[in-house]
């Protein structure tokens, strides 16, 4: 009975970390400039990736791969936050400037 429990939990991990793929994927086709393409990249890689990993956790069980996943874990939390704000500061820096869209009626 657990067992069944841990995979239904995992398989909802996965399902909602391949959504956050596509929704991130529409996301760097559909929005107008680098800087929210940046975000979508940027939740994309962080949220649907931590998503996918803990389900395989679940999956491992206790053990060696267990470990290894946690560390690739943590390495990703730690660096894709890094990596999103250097291209955001590297890209002001290079005098790009978002696109400003006003869309108030009235």
């Amino acid at each position: 009975m657990m067992e069944l429990i841990i995979q239904l939990i995992s398989s909802a991990c996965f399902i909602l970390g391949a959504l956050l793929i596509l929704s991130g994927g529409v996301g760097i086709l559909r929005f107008p400039d680098f800087f929210t393409r940046m975000h979508a990249a940027g939740i994309t890689e962080t949220l649907a990736t931590s998503l996918i990993l803990i389900g395989l956790m679940l999956i491992a069980g206790w053990g060696l791969v267990l470990f290894k996943l946690v560390l690739i874990l943590l390495f990703i939390m730690l660096t894709s936050p890094t990596a999103s704000h250097a291209l955001a500061k590297s890209a002001m820096h290079g005098k790009l400037t978002p696109i400003i869209h006003n869309n108030h009626s009235g």
